[in-house]
């Protein structure tokens, strides 16, 4: 299984290496969202996975503004959008604070008529109902932090083995410790024990 960038998508030109894999996760439904973070930034994530996504990320706002059909599609209005807004997370600013709510109705309300045309294309190419615009109502998200480090240091386990320090809070994918954050995604597959003083 090859996961590529969704734009680069080839199922639909039956060169898919995985095709089941691709019926079951790229030829479904997507969203187009945008999301509070460190910052407004657009991304995307299958129908089954909002608002498991935003909490992942660590974003205290999240909003869908388009169902899309497949995850090619998805893609394409995501590049289009990020010439005008980030598609990335600053994580050291999402690890100092929350960020400042934002508008994200009214941010996706300036956004969407600057990727008109490109929407328009894709259905011309692949039918009307390849993108649906949304009017959902704002996500909010919080998180359990007591403490917010003002220095940021990531514990990194191939450096470091054994790794202490008390838990201040949970936020996204990360540990935040008064020694230090651990980006758990980061070590997936590694076995990790625990133990409490």
């Amino acid at each position: 299984m090859c996961i590529m960038k969704p734009e680069t998508c080839h199922y639909d030109e039956g060169t898919c290496r995985e095709p089941e894999w691709g019926e079951a996760n790229c030829m479904v439904d997507h969203f187009v969202y945008l999301s509070n973070t460190s910052s407004l930034k657009v991304g995307i994530t299958r129908h089954t996975q909002i608002p498991t996504r935003w909490i992942d990320q660590g974003a205290t706002q999240g909003l869908p503004i388009l169902k899309v059909k497949t995850r090619q599609i998805s893609g394409l209005i995501e590049v289009e959008l990020a010439k005008h807004i980030a598609d990335k997370t600053n994580w050291r600013t999402l690890l100092k604070q929350d960020g400042e709510p934002l508008e994200l109705v009214d941010q996706a309300k300036a956004l969407l008529p600057l990727v008109a045309d490109k929407i328009e294309e894709i259905r011309a190419k692949y039918g009307q109902d390849a993108v649906v615009v949304l009017d959902e109502s704002i996500t909010p998200l919080s998180y359990p932090v007591n403490t917010y480090p003002t220095k940021i240091t990531s514990h990194n386990f191939d450096k470091q083995p054994v790794v202490t320090g008390l838990l201040q809070g949970i936020k996204g994918q990360y540990l935040i410790l008064d020694t230090g954050v651990i980006n758990i995604r980061k070590f997936t597959s590694y076995e990790v024990e625990v133990s409490a003083e």
